[in-house]
């Protein structure tokens, strides 16, 4: 495993592919060591990325805070992707000599799960995507996706999210599993290959056993 820093990025990285890599910006504090046997298994390589203002560097647009009463979103998440394609993937690349043309995945839970899809629908850097629990309740997400023309990709966006999470008494968050069903729908009907599913648990329950879930399908193992 190698490590890097980058601004206030901190990337730790598996080499297990040359072919595939699968960049996962998660809230933990690296690759665990169930993810190391993972990366074999699934013959892929997987760079975790921690250190982003998970609050703001992960929202698309400014948007009240939420619940009531906590800070502000800032929407800083074009610098983030300016700095994820200008700078982490050349060096995490370079380092594990990643073929050109590699195929690339990117993995998100919760509001890095908002940003993977929002990424996608603006650029090509990743191939296939995978949002776990996406924060999609977030202000203008929905709509914003629904309005928004789908670009043709040769690539697979895999959704999962727990049966529980709707049932919250914060307002803004019950609205989160119908969004996801109706973005999904959207995708599929704009020719996306996609997958969703709902699973047991709430928000961040059983983090390790849903990205494996993911990573399976991903991967076809």
């Amino acid at each position: 495993m190698i490590t890097l820093k980058i601004d206030n990025l901190t990337v730790q990285a598996i080499g297990a592919s040359t072919d595939r890599i699968c960049y996962v910006l998660f809230p933990l504090d690296g690759p665990q060591g169930w993810m190391e046997a993972l990366a074999q298994r699934l013959d892929v390589s997987i760079a975790v990325i921690t250190g982003m203002d998970w609050d703001n560097d992960l929202t698309p647009w400014a948007a009240k805070g939420v619940p009531a009463g906590f800070p502000d979103f800032q929407g800083n998440a074009a610098q983030l992707l300016s700095t994820l394609t200008s700078r982490v993937i050349p060096a995490v690349e370079q380092t594990l000599h990643i073929a050109a043309g590699a195929e690339r995945t990117l993995v998100g839970v919760s509001l890095s799960g908002l940003f993977t899809l929002w990424q996608w629908m603006l650029c090509d850097t990743f191939r296939n995507i995978i949002s776990l629990s996406g924060s999609f309740w977030y202000e203008g997400f929905a709509q914003w996706i629904t309005s928004h023309p789908v670009p043709k990709k040769q690539g697979k966006a895999y959704f999962l999210r727990g049966n529980q999470e709707a049932k919250t008494r914060v307002k803004a968050f019950q609205s989160v599993q119908t969004d996801t069903v109706e973005i999904v729908q959207y995708l599929h009907n704009n020719g996306i290959d996609c997958q969703f599913e709902l699973v047991p648990g709430n928000h961040y329950e059983y983090g390790q056993q849903r990205f494996i879930r993911a990573m399976a399908w991903m991967y076809g193992a």
